[in-house]
């Protein structure tokens, strides 16, 4: 059985190599958007203030305890596939082929805002409202959801650089990420199925699949995440810690 081990900072990095990573810039943030609800277009702004752990002020994927708590999009696909303004419901649009950019990396924005990438976000049927099969045409080119970790304010034109794999990287495949999250949970407690979800950067539609998936993961997961109303009397987990990377921010 494939086990996760407990998140944690990687540290064989040494300090001159975080010097030259720090100028390597990649590219511009080109356009900023804003949702003030899930279903509310998006509003495109001059600038927007970043949350640290928590994500775009205003924004409605603001989050404290979600690795989705903003979408970078590559303003190429727009070109290449003539897409409307928005389409891909980004919040930062960039000059940046994001398909190539790796989890657990590191990017500075601007002079102040770092931010965690955590995974290629899925393109889901609901962007065929652009364009009958647009999903499938977009494969992984949707865009690359990110964390806030040290917050400021975003401005268009902001430079974008690259300061390396400097956090542990999670993984695109959710089930994956299920696993992941079920690993880091503290021992003798217990996590609802909904919060699983959050945590793992799904819909709470996924929540149907969970018992069966755990009952399939072996007797170690068993009992593990619960529905809201079991009456277990174990504590209930929510996430705390499990974003946590307090050494990096002495290391930048």
């Amino acid at each position: 059985m494939r086990r996760f081990l407990p998140l944690r900072l990687i540290e064989s990095s040494s300090g001159p190599v975080f010097a030259k990573l720090r100028r390597m810039q990649i590219g511009t943030l080109q356009a900023l958007t804003l949702r003030t609800t899930r279903r509310a277009p998006p509003r495109q702004v001059d600038c927007a203030d970043a949350v640290a752990e928590r994500g775009l002020l205003g924004d409605a994927h603001a989050d404290r305890y979600s690795p989705r708590q903003l979408l970078l999009a590559d303003a190429g696909v727009y070109r290449e596939l003539a897409l409307p303004p928005h389409a891909l419901r980004e919040n930062l649009l960039v000059d940046i082929d994001t398909a190539a950019l790796a989890s657990g990396t590191v990017l500075r924005i601007g002079n102040e805002v770092l931010l965690r990438l955590m995974f290629q976000c899925e393109a889901c049927g609901n962007l065929d409202a652009f364009r009958p099969g647009l999903s499938r045409v977009l494969g992984e080119r949707r865009g690359m959801l990110a964390r806030v970790i040290t917050g400021g304010t975003l401005h268009a034109g902001d430079r974008i650089h690259d300061l390396g794999p400097l956090l542990p990287a999670w993984p695109d495949d959710w089930h994956e990420r299920v696993l992941m999250v079920l690993d880091a949970l503290p021992p003798d407690a217990v996590i609802e199925y909904r919060d699983l979800a959050r945590l793992a950067g799904v819909q709470s539609t996924y929540c149907r699949a969970f018992p069966r998936m755990i009952r399939n993961l072996g007797p170690d997961y068993q009992g593990k995440a619960v529905a809201a109303n079991d009456p277990v009397t174990a504590p209930r987990w929510k996430g705390e810690g499990l974003f946590d990377h307090p050494a990096i921010l002495h290391l930048i």
